[in-house]
């Protein structure tokens, strides 16, 4: 993953807990899941759109 090993992970997520506190990490989790979710979102809409016009591009050719 990302060429990360567990120390490094574990590093990453002790760093994080020093800069936000253990209060505030599943406010941030629960953000970071709904970005993603967005971000999944937009992408299969932008594939939905894609494919009809490749379809048509086809078609042409």
């Amino acid at each position: 993953m990302f060429g990360l090993g567990y120390q490094e992970l574990l590093i990453i997520l002790v760093i994080v807990l020093i800069l936000f506190g253990a209060n505030r990490l599943p406010e941030l989790a629960r953000s970071l899941g709904s970005s993603m979710k967005e971000f999944k979102k937009g992408m299969n809409e932008a594939n939905k759109e894609e494919t009809p016009a490749r379809k048509e591009e086809e078609k042409k050719a």
